[in-house]
């Protein structure tokens, strides 16, 4: 395998699975159980894979989330990845002990259709690929120690139509929607008694679940008064008075507050939003680099017995959307982000990967300074959403759609996504923009889309809007692709700027594996220079990209910029235009190894909006060959900056675009590359150092794993960091020996990305 410098392997942990849920004497009302284990694939359409008598023995044995297809994941370009119709089954007993009075299951979602059946018997079609949905399987499972069979057809064909309409989903789309097929998210089964707490799937349910919001938000004085509402239906044949009771807990377990509702009467059959709601005081509020969450556990109550618990993990914020700026508890805030795939993938297993690597993902964005991601045209899975809320990252939640307005039906699903998206992520703090469209949509549209949000999220504190929609009267934020635009009214901030791409391993003109900036093929026939650049070329580029939006940020008058996403985050197995067979435009590359570009945005965006921190980065290595004479580039927020060559002075760097920094023909000397950044009286305020590196001696492993060690559950992954290092330890940056693996003892290796046939993608 071939390295430029440094690259992940994955290691996949397969030693076992568990096949059924744990049996035990008592069932609390209410239960959630992790659904993942234990369920076979196969390829296919065989004849009567439903039915519990089928003989799956030779299918293969998997643990979700799993895509089918998953290990083409960049292997092939997107248009490549295979399609076609998958079966999912799984054998499972109910706890033992009386057989709960209702029983739900709960896909995260499902790629493109998925058809799910119950011990053989239809019960329901899901179709547009992206959102949650679930069933009540009640009627159609047995109690302990019966084996029931969930079996799901799932087809992800790029053509897949709606079966009632005929209708294509939009966002089904070759260009930006990487086709994982099959269940690549988690799934759930919940149960409970016949006096419940509904679960937020509207479409396949009809129900909308629990909604904790905060009202009089007080940030200087650390209090809110904290609502909690539940849908709570009643199955049985007699009316109950009911109520909830609500506890909350801090981010250590803590109790912090107890209250109850009132009550309410509920007839048979019929659904009751119960409320209650009580002050809390000494809060900790929900902030960009500080995911603090609450635990809020909602009791059902019928005669002071506890019929039904909840619990939803939230947190709480204040917000405000004026004078063309965001305000984030009382502060000014700048978008400061990247416009990211939905899909969010790795290299040879998609975008199923553990809750853990998602953190480890998302947390980069902060480390690079971001505080915003702006997912693409689909509404994100729920383990994003959820580790954006630990990782104190700011989301701009979009639907699904492609670049253009609709109408008639596909509007439709448009707003039946809208719809279902913001009831099931309503009560995650880290969400602050619904996005209604990648492009312009009508003033109608736009009211209506506004509408939803007024009926399901009427206290979430969250803009609605979409892109160009500047000159809108409804839309409450909005924002160009590429172009520079300010406001005096609602903010606005670019969705995508910076679309420039450049492969990691390529640092400059004078290193191997020499690529010269801009060269590769033409693109569509047009050049194509600015999608095949090397590191220093990506990492200015998108330096004086940001500029643009930087001398135009809140305080510099009344019309402002409120900043801007630059697409991508990492690089990504969709749409693109250089070289490769992936999208190359992100800060970290496909096994998230930073490249200059993210170091220079830890640079230029530390802070709220003005600088909050000195610091200074020299674009790339100090490794060259003799007789080597460069510019070399300091990014830097400091007032000017100085270049040191083995203790000289190289004299001040010559300043453009604010933060770039350049000294004219450097030549190379082995040693220390050192610049000093100055305030504008003179003092020291940050500094940076490159250290020629020796001959290749060793290979330092490093691995990454789940916090508290790995899980023997079919689906962990082992990140493990090589580097080619030199007797110090040092690493060298340009060297291109080939490394092999071998993986001993019960995981399976599956490959990490590099450049070569196939991307060495499982070799």
């Amino acid at each position: 395998m071939n390295s430029t410098y440094k690259f992940h392997v994955f290691y996949l942990c397969i030693l076992g699975f568990l096949s059924f849920l744990m049996p035990q004497q008592h069932v609390l009302a209410g239960e959630k159980f992790n659904f993942n284990h234990g369920w076979k694939l196969q390829v296919g359409d065989p004849k009567g894979a439903e039915a519990p008598a089928f003989n799956d023995a030779q299918w293969k044995s998997i643990t979700l989330p799993y895509a089918w297809n998953q290990e083409e994941a960049f292997k092939y370009d997107i248009a490549d990845l295979s399609t076609g119709i998958a079966w999912y089954r799984k054998s499972f007993q109910l706890p033992e002990g009386e057989k709960p009075g209702k029983i739900f299951i709960e896909f995260e979602g499902v790629r493109q259709m998925g058809e799910v059946y119950v011990n053989g018997t239809f019960v329901g079609r899901h179709e547009n690929g992206v959102m949650a949905f679930g069933y009540d399987i009640s009627a159609f499972v047995e109690p302990y120690p019966a084996q029931n069979l969930l079996a799901v057809k799932t087809d992800n064909d790029w053509h897949y139509t709606e079966k009632a309409s005929g209708a294509a989903y939009q966002w089904n789309n070759i260009n930006f929607n990487a086709n994982y097929g099959g269940i690549p998210k988690n799934v759930y089964l919940h149960t409970g008694g016949k006096i419940y707490q509904t679960l937020p799937l509207f479409s396949s349910l009809g129900t909308t679940g629990a909604y904790v919001y905060a009202t009089g938000i007080d940030v200087a004085q650390k209090k809110a008064m904290v609502h909690v509402a539940s849908q709570v239906r009643n199955e049985t044949d007699a009316s109950v008075n009911a109520r909830l009771s609500i506890t909350i807990r801090d981010l250590n377990g803590n109790e912090v507050a107890r209250f109850k509702g009132e009550e309410t009467p509920i007839a048979p059959m019929e659904m009751q939003e119960l409320q209650a709601a009580d002050s809390l005081f000494n809060m900790a509020f929900w902030s960009w680099g500080y995911g603090y969450l609450y635990q809020v556990e909602a009791t059902v109550l019928v005669d002071e017995n506890a019929v039904d618990r909840k619990e939803i993990r939230t947190g709480f914020r204040k917000t405000a959307f004026k004078d063309g700026m965001i305000l984030l508890n009382d502060r000014v805030i700048m978008m400061k982000g990247y416009a990211q795939r939905t899909s969010n993938e790795w290299p040879s297993v998609g975008m199923s990967v553990p809750a853990w690597v998602s953190d480890y993902s998302n947390r980069l964005i902060s480390e690079s300074n971001g505080n915003m991601v702006r997912w693409m045209h689909v509404t994100p899975w729920k383990q994003d959403v959820e580790s954006c809320d630990r990782m104190g990252i700011i989301q701009a939640m979009p639907a699904g759609d492609a670049e253009k307005d609709v109408d008639d039906h596909r509007w439709q699903q448009r707003t039946d996504l809208m719809r279902d998206a913001i009831i099931y992520n309503r009560n995650n703090p880290s969400i602050l923009f619904y996005e209604c469209g990648n492009e312009n949509i009508s003033e109608l549209h736009m009211a209506e889309m506004k509408s939803i949000r007024d009926t399901y999220d009427p206290y979430g504190g969250r803009a609605i809007g979409s892109r160009e929609m500047l000159d809108s009267r409804e839309a409450e934020y909005g924002g160009e692709m590429l172009y520079i635009n300010k406001s005096a009214d609602k903010p606005v901030w670019a969705m995508e700027y910076s679309r420039d791409e450049g492969l990691r391993k390529y640092w400059d003109n004078f290193s191997p594996p020499f690529h010269p900036d801009g060269a590769g093929p033409l693109y569509k026939g047009k050049d194509a220079s600015e999608y095949n650049r090397n590191q220093d070329s990506h990492a200015i580029e998108n330096v004086v990209r940001w500029y643009d939006y930087w001398e135009m940020r809140p305080g510099t008058g009344k019309r402002v910029s409120s900043g801007g996403a630059n697409i991508v985050f990492s690089d990504t197995n969709t749409h693109h235009r250089g070289e490769e067979n992936y999208r190359r435009s992100g800060e970290v590359d496909p096994m998230r190894i930073p490249k200059d570009n993210f170091w220079a945005h830890r640079v230029i965006w530390d802070g709220w909006v003005d600088t909050d921190t000195m610091r200074a980065h020299i674009l790339g290595h100090w490794n060259y060959a003799k007789l080597v004479v460069k510019d070399i580039t300091v990014v830097s927020t400091a007032h000017a900056v100085e270049l040191f060559l083995n203790g000289k002075s190289m004299g001040r760097g010559e300043q453009r675009k604010q933060f770039l920094f350049t000294f004219k023909n450097i030549a190379f000397q082995p040693g220390e590359l050192k610049a000093v950044g100055y305030s504008a009286n003179g003092e020291v305020v940050c500094e940076d150092v490159r250290l020629t590196a020796g001959e290749p001696h060793a290979i330092k492993l490093t691995p990454l794993q789940r916090p508290g060690g790995m899980l023997a559950d079919g689906h962990d992954l082992a990140i493990v960091q090589v580097e080619v290092v030199d007797k110090q330890g040092h690493r060298c940056p340009t060297a291109l020996n080939m490394v092999h693996f071998e993986v001993k003892g019960e995981g399976q290796y599956i490959g990490g990305i590099a450049q070569g046939r196939g991307n060495f993608i499982g070799s």
